[in-house]
């Protein structure tokens, strides 16, 4: 089968035919991919950003596809079902599992595109299948847009929305308006707040947040971010601050405008240390959460998005096949020039 592979030495993507996985353990499933996406954190990958990913692993930890072969222990899915692939993979049964942290899960969590081969490749195998996959009906318009229920919006649903605690009468300020962040846009508009600030420095991805659910938009960072969020705020800062970038000037940026018993829900990846201003903000009452996706918030926005509640389409820029995977790597990269958000590949 063809797969794209990473290899370590050169850091490059190569597209190759390697072997079609096999069952290794009864709780598995081989899927046949229909559909993929490509996450920032792949591009951290390929910058060597990442250095326990083994040599020629197959990239991307997103997808969809139908169930060719199921392990014995598989009971809930059956061969011919058409399943989202979650990013994170969930024995059900380890102490984190059980807590509601299936991305510390002591036998999966992150894997795919990391640990073991992913789905940037024809096949796919799926450890534990029973809690890994989510059955979607292929007859519904559009069902392939839910390829971003993999990562994106669970993501920005479980680590900005629900640890940030939004709700009806928040104030809630998302800096970063990259694919992340509007996801998170769009799931924080399902809790009614009383109003969505969007910070970022690309005017046309303000543009689509603000024809998207966003209250008001701020192309500026530092000092000038700052006094145009404390104007919109009578001066009393945002409640609910979603970081949704990671880096130590966004992370600054969030200390800076979160109010006074305000929550600063850290979803950007960092490369780099930070500094936290304690000695400003230990009398201010702040909560402050962190965390990978652990994914149990998956079959919920199914039923939202097919209750058409969230514009889940709207987020995907870029139409590619398979063949064409490196042009849609590249189109990925080059983000702002291409004006692109989430690309759709097609096998």
């Amino acid at each position: 089968m063809k797969a794209a592979c990473f290899e370590k030495n050169s850091l490059k993507y190569v597209v190759k035919e390697v072997e079609k996985p096999t069952i290794k353990k009864e709780t598995d499933a081989i899927v046949k991919m229909m559909y993929t996406t490509i996450c920032g954190t792949d591009l951290h990958i390929l910058k060597g950003d990442v250095p326990e990913v083994p040599d020629n692993c197959v990239l991307g930890h997103e997808g969809i596809g139908v169930i060719e072969q199921l392990g014995s222990e598989v009971s809930n899915h059956k061969v011919g079902d058409v399943v989202i692939i979650s990013c994170i993979t969930s024995c059900g049964t380890c102490k984190y599992c059980k807590n509601n942290y299936q991305s510390h899960c002591e036998d999966g969590g992150w894997i795919f595109g990391h640990l073991i081969d992913g789905t940037h490749s024809e096949y796919i195998r799926v450890p534990h299948a029973t809690n890994s996959l989510h059955k979607l009906d292929p007859s519904k318009p559009g069902f392939e847009n839910l390829v971003l229920i993999s990562d994106i919006f669970p993501t920005s649903y479980e680590i900005g929305v629900l640890n940030g605690e939004v709700k009806e009468d928040s104030v809630v300020t998302i800096i970063g308006a990259g694919p992340i962040g509007l996801a998170g846009l769009m799931s924080a508009k399902q809790k009614n707040p009383k109003k969505i600030i969007m910070i970022d420095l690309d005017q046309s991805r303000l543009d689509f947040a603000k024809n998207n659910g966003a209250t008001d938009i701020i192309c500026a960072t530092g000092d000038e971010a700052i006094k145009q969020v404390m104007k919109l705020t009578n001066n009393e800062g945002s409640n609910v601050v979603i970081e949704a970038i990671g880096t130590k000037f966004t992370f600054d940026l969030a200390q800076k405008i979160v109010s006074i018993a305000g929550n600063i829900a850290i979803v950007g990846v960092f490369g780099e240390s930070v500094e936290f201003n304690l000695q400003d903000l230990w009398i201010k009452n702040i909560k402050l959460t962190t965390g990978l996706v652990n994914a149990y918030s998956s079959l919920d926005l199914i039923k939202n998005i097919n209750d058409y509640k969230i514009p889940i389409d709207k987020l995907i820029s870029h139409r590619f096949n398979f063949s064409e995977i490196e042009k849609a790597f590249d189109v990925f990269k080059n983000a702002k020039e291409n004006k692109a958000l989430k690309v759709l590949i097609k096998f």
